[in-house]
């Protein structure tokens, strides 16, 4: 598990937007000091979105970052569902580098190799990989379903794969390609962005019940060594 979990919590969603976009900014910046380049790995999704398009108005290099989305759906990027697509709108005219992971290769397995090889070539690990979570504790697009093992652990190299969630979920029901455990679990720093009481509900179960968790994000968490700061909306 995380050496240490850090929660916090905010009744208001401003004061959690503005939480989430310093703590992002400061790694990001962080990052730039001491290597000259940053990478990192942005969520899609309505719950991140204004979060990340106040991020976008920081004062920050963005021609020197470069964002992956931590997972995304095998959908045209012109597809509402396709984060990519969303998390470009906002960064590129900044200058930021923003690379897809998702391809249009027919079987959703091919699709994550073709995901895995596009990001090969990035320097590795990323610098900050931030997660959501769903009310059935996936996070990233790691699902339970029979695709679980792989997404959690294909070896040391292998930083992503395809996914066929099982079921599909309702409001985006295809197939996905996702950061894997593994990789998810090198990150330099790692933060959880959700909302409500039925999703904290989850999360302090999956935590309780670390790498045996019957949610995948306990087990994503059980192979984070570095501290967490997780950002809770209350109802």
């Amino acid at each position: 598990m995380a050496e240490e979990i850090e929660w916090w919590d905010f009744d208001a969603a401003e004061d959690l937007i503005d939480a989430v976009v310093g703590d992002v900014s400061f790694i990001i910046e962080s990052a730039l000091d001491a290597r000259g380049q940053a990478l990192v790995a942005f969520p899609g999704g309505s719950t991140p979105k204004p979060i990340l398009e106040k991020l976008a108005q920081a004062n920050i290099r963005w021609k020197n970052v470069t964002i992956i989305p931590t997972d995304d759906r095998l959908v045209p990027v012109d597809n509402p569902l396709s984060n990519v697509a969303m998390i470009a709108k906002i960064f590129i005219p900044k200058g930021a580098r923003v690379l897809p992971i998702a391809s249009d290769a027919a079987d959703y397995k091919l699709a994550g190799s073709a995901a895995n090889a596009r990001l090969a070539d990035l320097h590795w690990p990323p610098d900050l990989v931030w997660l959501g979570m769903g009310t059935d504790g996936h996070t990233a697009s790691i699902f339970p379903g029979s695709d679980l093992e792989s997404a959690m652990d294909s070896g040391k190299d292998v930083r992503a794969v395809g996914v066929a969630p099982d079921p599909l979920p309702p409001e985006a029901p295809v197939n996905r390609v996702t950061l894997t455990g593994t990789a998810i679990g090198a990150a330099r720093t790692t933060i959880l962005v959700i909302s409500g009481a039925k999703k904290r509900e989850v999360l302090e179960t999956a935590i309780e019940q670390g790498g045996k968790s019957s949610y995948p994000v306990g087990r994503v968490l059980d192979k984070i060594v570095v501290p967490v700061d997780i950002y809770c909306l209350d109802d």
